[in-house]
């Protein structure tokens, strides 16, 4: 993990709510994997103190994008920065999606911002030869911006979201067992944006045998392991754990995270 001031490419608003932004990232020489993530600092100023953490939302050589959702002081002064710019980061941080190389079919289940975390899965998935269905859940259909992307990797996206009613759990429970799981056979399951729709992976998982991993979205300070802010439980055989999301995840096996 280094600092770097890293070029601007574009920043700009994609939705009511979410901006989409790209960095120059050639002067990186560590590997970037899906499901890592970048402190960033917000702004060049005093307030914000904090860093806010941003999952990798696209890999490509030379660049990273950020999807993120603006919803208090970090992320509205992020709005701010300008193409040509640099973004103080500190990253690749974490412990990524550690896709299963002999899936030939994987699910992906998503919400909000956590849509942003798994269509880096599905660049992966698809350069690994791996077929990807995707359910996306979002407050709106313009919340649902990154199923186009996805798509073009060749994903079958099924969209739910609370303004056309179809987003309760029992809805996308019925969309994965009698919809998808009906036509494909799915080999590993990957999720993150939502409590509801992880315990309900984590369902899938345990009852069909399919082995996944979550990454988990938690507030954080350092992002380095000191100041224990990111701390979630984990199960290890019949023993409860406590891990710190920066360092020990973000991802997590499904079957061990303890999801309240």
């Amino acid at each position: 993990m280094k600092q770097y001031e890293a070029p601007v490419l574009f920043n700009r608003q994609v939705s009511e709510r979410y901006w989409h932004i790209a960095i120059d990232t050639s002067m990186m020489h560590e590997a970037v994997e899906p499901g890592q993530f970048f402190h960033v600092r917000c702004a060049d100023v005093d307030s914000p103190f904090l860093r806010r953490p941003l999952s990798v939302y696209q890999i490509h050589e030379n660049t990273i994008e950020f999807l993120y959702l603006v919803k208090g002081k970090g992320t509205t002064e992020m709005t701010r920065i300008r193409e040509g710019e640099t973004l103080d980061v500190l990253g690749p941080l974490g412990k990524g999606f550690e896709l299963y190389k002999q899936s030939e079919t994987v699910l992906l289940v998503a919400r909000g911002v956590g849509i942003a975390t798994l269509a880096a899965v599905a660049q992966a998935a698809f350069i690994q030869g791996s077929r990807c269905v995707a359910v996306l859940s979002a407050r709106t259909n313009e919340d649902l911006l990154a199923a186009e992307y996805l798509e073009d990797f060749g994903a079958e996206v099924h969209k739910v979201t609370e303004e056309d009613g179809t987003s309760d759990v029992g809805n996308v429970r019925d969309i994965i067992e009698t919809d998808i799981m009906a036509r494909h056979t799915i080999d590993s399951i990957y999720t993150c944006g939502s409590r509801r729709l992880s315990k309900l992976s984590q369902s899938i998982s345990s009852t069909f045998g399919i082995p996944g991993e979550i990454a988990l979205e938690e507030h954080m300070g350092c992002a380095m392991g000191a100041c224990f802010a990111c701390v979630c439980d984990i199960r290890e055989a019949d023993t409860l754990k406590s891990v710190r999301v920066c360092i020990d995840g973000p991802v997590f096996p499904l079957n061990k995270v303890v999801i309240e």
